[in-house]
């Protein structure tokens, strides 16, 4: 077996499976693929923002990497923060700092061998000599064709002739292959320390950022234990706070106290359930924040009397009335499981779709405005300060058996993340379908969108006129949306069985 691994783009995909081929570990392949990830789709990453990483070992040893960057040193906004432009950037940036403090990992714990420069020499060629522009970041470069007119140093780079580049075209990134390859020569230490470093922070000043290059010294990886929470034979894990992982493994603690076994899989009642359950979990998200400035009880949070409380809560036949505030995010998700039978499960993200929109001068790093994840009120747990974290709805996931790595899973979508995990968690676990079964199925989403911003439960149209007539007469607003509707979710799965690892990722990509 030489392992299986999972991502949203094919090149990506390719470049983390000859790591793989090589004998690499999994956290090894993910660098290679998560670097040419920010060639391929800077519309959603790159290395201008952050990662969480969740890796096990084969032995069973659980690591949580939180590649986040902290809060920078300036007074904190008055008002609303802005979402675009060079107000928006409130954090540095810690994905180059992930790789390397999952490098060291695999190196030290996983017997890993690569080395940095082969490991971003498939994205440092395809930033060099170019790459097909995706329809989704043609998608996504047309969307906001008019709002990032006034983005600094964006129009150089991602539009031809001040239009956005259609599918298809050549995107080269000499600045980022640059970039890339300061870091393949120089270590992870190079994006925060030495001439990049200065490059970077030159950029951003003059683009009207208030950064210093202490703020970037300072950025680094925080190791923490991940959550785990029981369920049906299998252990689920998730990241801690600020990450709504928390949230997602407190849905999952409301299912596991009723029998979904007799259920429809995509019938009423299962979605029911699973919406109202979600619904629980995002009434107690609000105070999820930055452990090391509000501390955060996760054991309290995830207790028995308080899962079956919010259990008891769900009424089976009326929803509870919404809206709740919203949060907004793209990002790609990439996992692997290696021949070893080590895992690893990674987001990668700036944020929203093209994050500030700013790019740090001539690095080609187009930087995340994470910042707008924070709460505007100072007072507040997620409020914005110095050196602190923002809430994070990256909440990438690994599944044990046994202790072991069975299940490596994750997803794009922002709130949309733990809702599109419940549905694939209880379609593989619950109803036993295969992940591509689970993949394919239809998919809820409560809140707003990009496009409709009404906060209604949003159901894929294939569940069926039943189903969705059953789940208005207990009272749901619902909005179809087309099937295999790309902001159901994103997602991907690595499971292994029997020996083999196998990988699937979704059909909505």
């Amino acid at each position: 077996m030489i392992g299986a691994l999972t991502t949203p783009h094919p090149l990506a995909t390719a470049a983390g499976m000859e790591v793989l081929r090589q004998g690499g570990t999994a956290p090894e392949a993910l660098i290679a693929a998560g670097a040419v990830l920010t060639v391929v789709m800077p519309h959603f990453c790159g290395l201008g923002g952050d990662a969480v990483w969740m890796v096990v070992d084969r032995k069973g040893q659980q690591r949580c990497f939180l590649a986040i960057g902290q809060g920078i040193d300036r007074p904190a906004p008055k008002g609303p923060f802005p979402t675009r432009g060079p107000g928006s950037i409130l954090t540095t940036a810690a994905v180059v700092d992930g790789w390397d403090r999952a490098f060291r990992h695999a190196q030290t714990d996983m017997g890993g061998r690569a080395r940095w420069e082969d490991l971003l020499a498939p994205a440092i060629a395809l930033a060099q000599d170019g790459v097909a522009v995706s329809p989704s970041q043609a998608f996504w470069g047309d969307f906001r064709k008019t709002e990032s007119g006034g983005w600094p140093g964006f129009a150089a780079i991602f539009k031809d002739q001040g239009q956005p580049l259609r599918a298809g075209h050549l995107l080269r990134q000499t600045g980022l292959a640059h970039s890339l390859r300061e870091i393949a020569d120089r270590g992870a230490a190079a994006f925060y320390k030495g001439d990049l470093a200065r490059r970077i922070i030159d950029g951003l000043r003059a683009a009207g950022v208030m950064i210093g290059p202490e703020d970037l010294a300072r950025t680094h990886t925080r190791e923490v234990k991940p959550l785990s929470l029981p369920y049906r034979g299998l252990t689920l894990l998730a990241p801690p706070p600020p990450t709504q992982g928390l949230t997602t493994l407190q849905i999952m603690g409301i299912l596991s106290r009723i029998d979904l076994s007799g259920l429809q899989p995509g019938g009423a009642d299962h979605l029911h359930l699973c919406v109202e359950a979600v619904k629980q979990a995002f009434l107690e998200r609000d105070t999820i924040a930055d452990p090391a400035f509000a501390p955060q009880d996760t054991a309290a949070a995830l207790a028995a009397g308080i899962l079956d409380r919010m259990a008891r809560d769900i009424a089976r036949q009326r929803a509870l009335p919404w809206p709740h505030q919203w949060q907004h995010a793209d990002t790609v998700f990439l996992g692997a499981i290696d021949a070893a039978g080590n895992a690893a499960s990674v987001l990668q993200s700036t944020y929203f779709d093209w994050g500030s929109g700013v790019v740090a001068g001539d690095t080609g790093i187009l930087w995340q405005n994470r910042g707008a994840g924070f709460h505007p009120d100072p007072r507040h747990p997620n409020g914005f300060a110095p050196g602190k974290l923002p809430f994070y709805t990256l909440n990438p996931g690994i599944a044990l058996r046994d202790g072991r790595p069975e299940l490596v899973y994750g997803t794009q979508g922002a709130d949309g993340q733990p809702q599109t995990l419940v549905m694939l968690l209880t379609r593989l676990i619950d109803f036993a379908q295969t992940p591509p079964e689970a993949l394919a199925a239809p998919r809820f989403l409560l809140g707003r969108t990009f496009s409709d911003s009404r906060d209604s439960l949003k159901i894929e149209a294939d569940a069926g006129p039943a189903v969705l007539a059953d789940l208005a007469a207990r009272g749901h607003e619902i909005s179809p949306i087309p099937a295999q509707s790309p902001i159901a979710g994103q997602a991907g799965i690595v499971r292994r069985e029997a020996g083999r690892a196998m990988a699937w990722h979704d059909p909505r990509q």
